[in-house]
């Protein structure tokens, strides 16, 4: 028996877990029908795949979700799983199921999947036959993935830094990367039974004035960390960030660079597909304007020449959002991008060029650290700051780095703190700033900038 088979074992012999019969799951992945796996449909997809957010506690809601999403024409049904299951307290999301059963209330801000088990899952999954995406924000997912491949779910949100960083002050971060090793040997011998499973990063990290740079770079080494345990389809994301030229440019950039770093792991056979996110920031509370930014997020997608786009919806600054709104934003979505003909190509040298400068500069850091595998380089250098998410609560973040607005809305660089972004590449995202205010003035401008699309 290999090491990693000795390590799923004892994985799912956790008490909150019916039998799990390796044997059976095997040959469910195996036979499981095409159309469950997103990969299969970014290698025949004719248009953009739209994916909406969506988790209820209970069976008969997260079944009449999808009822609504499939009548709203969707692409790609997602699975967000509550907190209580993210932060692996499976007794707690088991009450909270019960109580939310019992009392006909949601007593869980997800579907609590462990507790649901992959059996009763399964057969909703693969009674609707459509990809569905696991969503959930795990630093320890090992259970969570399984139970999900195990269920039908054959795309895989997150990473050890993504679902990290942003999310949590205390959990080990190099015990993250080791957990999330697990969960890419998983997806990658589960991936030669039939299609792949498909791998995706969660490219908004904090969603709050985080440069292209930083993205893009978090972006590809998570990929790379994916690749390099033998995934073959991989999806490396972002957010929209206000400026429509800075996410065309972004786009473009993590695209060329996916491509280059694959290629230079030799790994180039695999599948990169591109994810944007519709506006992840503070949303309007005015529902009209809510609609209209979701409108922009997918006009701006068309033109990033995205291959899926994840929608926000009209509730989404009153709570969680209704299946009736869910539902609205889908097919919504789905109609501009019929109608969406005709668009022009947009570029901008200099953004470009200086974007893969920075991002080239920190990879080389990345690159050069002297430790012995590349997430334990990854480590040190978020360790150090040379990979610096601006407002993560994480403990190991330096939050150095300070960013702020230009006058056309891009996100720029105030302070890179310790992140090895050249001095010409430096003085540009400076000179773009006004540098003329005073801290207080400054301060206030940041304000003003998180709350961007809330005005």
């Amino acid at each position: 028996m290999s090491l990693l088979q000795e390590e799923r074992e004892v994985i799912l012999s956790n008490e909150y877990v019916d039998q799990f019969d390796f044997d059976e799951v095997t040959e469910f992945v195996r036979s499981a029908s095409k159309e469950l796996f997103i990969s299969h449909h970014f290698k025949n997809k004719q248009k953009m795949l739209v994916q909406p957010r969506g988790g209820f506690p209970t069976y008969k809601q997260q079944y009449a979700l999808y009822e609504f999403f499939v009548d709203a024409d969707v692409d790609v049904l997602p699975l967000t799983v509550d907190s209580n299951t993210r932060l692996n307290d499976y007794g707690t999301a088991q009450k909270m199921l019960r109580l939310s059963e019992e009392n006909d209330k949601d007593m869980l801000n997800g579907y609590p999947l462990v507790t649901h088990g992959y059996r009763t899952t399964r057969k909703m999954i693969t009674h609707f036959d459509k990809p569905v995406s696991l969503r959930h924000g795990t630093p320890d997912a090992r259970l969570l993935i399984e139970t999900a491949i195990a269920s039908g779910i054959f795309e895989i949100e997150g990473g050890p830094i993504t679902y990290l960083l942003p999310y949590s002050k205390n959990f080990p971060l190099d015990k993250a990367f080791l957990y999330w090793k697990y969960v890419e040997k998983v997806c990658a011998n589960y991936s030669e039974l039939n299609e792949p499973i498909n791998r995706e990063s969660f490219g908004p990290l904090t969603a709050t004035l985080v440069p292209p740079s930083i993205t893009c770079v978090i972006q590809l080494l998570e990929m790379l960390l994916s690749l390099e345990e033998g995934v073959t389809s991989f999806s490396v994301s972002f957010a929209q960030q206000g400026s429509m030229l800075q996410d065309i440019v972004t786009g473009k950039v993590l695209k060329k660079l996916a491509a280059k770093y694959a290629a230079d792991f030799n790994c180039e056979e695999a599948t990169i597909n591109l994810v944007y996110h519709q506006w992840m920031g503070a949303f309007p509370t005015n529902q009209n304007f809510a609609e209209q930014l979701i409108n922009l997020s997918t006009v701006i997608a068309s033109m990033v020449g995205a291959d899926k786009i994840i929608t926000k919806t009209r509730e989404e600054a009153t709570g969680i959002p209704t299946k009736e709104a869910n539902a609205k934003t889908v097919a919504d979505t789905q109609y501009c991008l019929r109608i969406l003909n005709g668009l022009p190509e947009v570029s901008d040298e200099q953004e470009e060029e200086i974007l893969t400068l920075e991002v080239m500069s920190i990879m080389e850091a990345v690159f050069n650290d002297p430790a012995d595998t590349l997430w334990r380089k990854v480590f040190n250098c978020i360790k150090s700051g040379v990979i610096d998410v601006p407002f993560s609560p994480h403990i190991i973040n330096q939050n150095k780095m300070i960013t702020i607005r230009d006058a056309q809305k891009n996100i720029r660089i105030l302070e890179r703190g310790n992140v090895p972004i050249s001095d010409r590449c430096y003085e540009f995202e400076r000179a773009q700033c006004d540098l003329s205010k005073d801290t207080t003035g400054i301060v206030n401008d940041i304000i003003h900038d998180i709350g961007i699309m809330q005005w």
